[in-house]
């Protein structure tokens, strides 16, 4: 089974004359096909958010979350530690906000799903054996999930194998490690286009199969 955990960083907003919009958006999947690797997701941020976030006698109230911009990179790193010698790899595409056509700017959504659909086209799926699951942050209304559900799934009908099955679940990413993961690393790429920070990002390159900027 393939599990592929999605998450992004930046936004996707346009008004760059009123606002302050990120320059640039990136999504980021997370994919393994190791069991393994997925209980060893889970035994990292369990560990990490105990540890670290919630160290005895330090916070009145519990956090429940790794979330990339609410920590530092030392427990970035603590994290990192224990799934380094995980097997697992980490596809990223970043779009260039500011050469996205006008009349696209307005259509976020279909933004979205094309970008991610870039960042599939870069996964092996004619490898795939057993289930290919898709893991998303749940984000979108009911409308927004199954336009984006039959997008990647018409994208990935002549690629992935008939005997494979796909599955698509939009999630909480409070309860999925593998979607805090993701956060981690998609916020670690986007740092590296929009701040010239890369000094989360260069940790963990060893895993980065795909990263390409678009436009």
């Amino acid at each position: 089974m393939w599990w592929l955990y999605l998450d992004e960083s930046g936004d996707l907003g346009f008004d760059f004359v009123n606002k302050k919009p990120s320059r640039f958006f990136t999504i980021c999947i997370l994919a393994t096909s190791s069991t393994d690797t997925n209980i060893a997701f889970k035994r990292a941020i369990k560990r990490t958010i105990r540890r670290k976030l919630n160290p005895p006698g330090k916070r009145s109230r519990w956090v429940e979350e790794l979330k990339a911009t609410a920590t530092t990179l030392e427990i970035k790193k603590y994290a990192w530690r224990m799934i380094a010698d995980a097997q697992f790899g980490i596809y990223c595409l970043t779009l260039n906000k500011r050469r996205v056509y006008e009349r696209l700017t307005k259509d976020k959504e279909r933004i979205y799903n094309y970008v991610t659909r870039l960042v599939i086209d870069r996964i092996p799926f004619e490898q795939a054996q057993g289930n290919v699951q898709l893991i998303v942050d749940r984000s979108k209304g009911q409308r927004e999930i199954g336009e984006f559900n039959r997008y990647i799934s018409n994208a990935l009908k002549g690629r992935v194998p008939p005997d494979v099955a796909m599955d698509f679940a939009h999630e909480d990413s409070c309860k999925s490690p593998g979607l805090q993961l993701a956060d981690q690393f998609a916020w670690g790429v986007f740092q590296k286009y929009e701040r010239k920070n890369a000094k989360w990002y260069e940790i963990f390159k060893e895993k980065v199969l795909c990263d390409e900027q678009f436009l």
